[in-house]
Formats: structure tokens, sequence, C-alpha cells
């Protein structure tokens, strides 16, 4: 893991790109690059209540295969409350196991299904890794709230079905050290499809 990756971040609201007239929930894409140029594909894009207020517990389940020697996906994202489960796809049996606070745990040698789903219930990131495998590794971002995505390769994210409001947008990126906080900016939502730019600055 790189620990030098973050110096600053910032936020440049760009426009609003559909409608004109306030919906309940619209579309936020954000547009992550790290640098002048360079963009930031994998990096997980979500939203916080500015007030603090709770946000609705969704708790979509998810899954990370064990295929070719590797996780797929090397990066997930869940809300707290959401279990995962860890399929061994693979030609060969693999020990899963995360040391990380957020969520400790070990899945013995196995192949096939791997038993029942885990329970991710605390908010933070989560390092898998493979305890036969040494260079399998992979990244799962619990987060609390349910307005999140993961950018594509060109380092967009698309957060849809957002109520208009004012949040805390977050944007992790696997190479931030472990206790580093997350950057984050105010964004006020209208509640219509709306496109922001988030920079990632390498120092």
């Amino acid at each position: 893991m790189n620990p030098a990756f973050f110096a600053a971040t910032r936020l440049v609201l760009v426009s609003v790109v559909f409608g004109t007239t306030a919906a309940a929930a619209a579309a936020l894409t954000v547009q992550v690059t790290a640098g002048e140029s360079a963009t930031a594909a994998d990096a997980v894009v979500y939203l916080e209540s500015a007030a603090g207020q709770a946000l609705p517990k969704l708790g979509r389940p998810a899954q990370i295969e064990q295929k070719g020697r590797a996780f797929l996906p090397v990066v997930t994202v869940v809300q707290t409350g959401a279990s995962i489960s860890f399929p061994n796809n693979d030609t060969v049996r693999h020990q899963v196991y995360s040391f990380s606070p957020a969520k400790v745990f070990e899945l013995k040698l196995y192949s096939g299904a791997g038993g029942e789903p885990l329970l991710f219930d605390k908010p933070g990131t989560v390092i898998i890794g493979c305890n036969i495998h040494d260079k399998m590794s992979a990244y799962i971002q619990v987060v609390d709230t349910p307005y999140f995505a993961k950018t594509d390769t060109t380092g967009k994210a698309v957060i849809d079905n957002l109520p208009a409001g004012k949040y805390n947008l977050k944007v992790w990126y696997r190479t931030i050290p472990p206790g580093t906080p997350v950057p984050e900016q105010a964004v006020t939502f209208a509640g219509t499809d709306a496109a922001i730019a988030f920079s990632l600055n390498k120092k």
C-alpha cells in the first residue's frame, strides 16, 4: 500500500444537467481525478447527512469471489448491517482473513460456498487477504449511508435516487493510509440531476 497519496481535495459544483424543477430524488454524478488528469478507478464515493440525521438502512448484500487466485472485485462497498459472502470458485482452497478493526474474521481453509455470509456492522475500511496466497488482497469500505457508488475505469460514479438535502461527500481510495481521515466536502443537492468533480491531489 502506498502511504503517500493525498495532499488536498477540491470539489467543484459543475452544473445541473437535467430538469428545471426539484424532484423527490435524482442522480448525482461524481468525476474523481487523482492529480492533474489521472482518473481514479475503484474509488468509493458516498454521501452522509450534513446534519447527522439517520439515513435509510438498506443493507444490500454483496459477494466477493475467489477466482484465479484473486479476489473479485478488488474493492467492495456496503452499508453497515449488510452481509457479504465469500465463495471460493477457484481450483485451490483459500483461507480468507482480516485483522482490520472494522471487522476481524477468519474463514478456515475451504472451497465452494464457504459457509454463511458475514455481517459487517461497523463502518470503516476492511482489508482482506489469504493466509495461503500472500499476493491476494482486497478492500471493503463499510459506510453509514445507502447513498454510495464506486467509480468506473474513467473515474466516474453515479449515485441514484438521492433526495434533495445537505450532505458531506466523501471519497475513499485504497491508497489512503489506515487511520487517515477520508477526504470530504460539503454538498447541497437540489434534487435535480447534477454533476460535480472531486480531485484527489498527489503529493
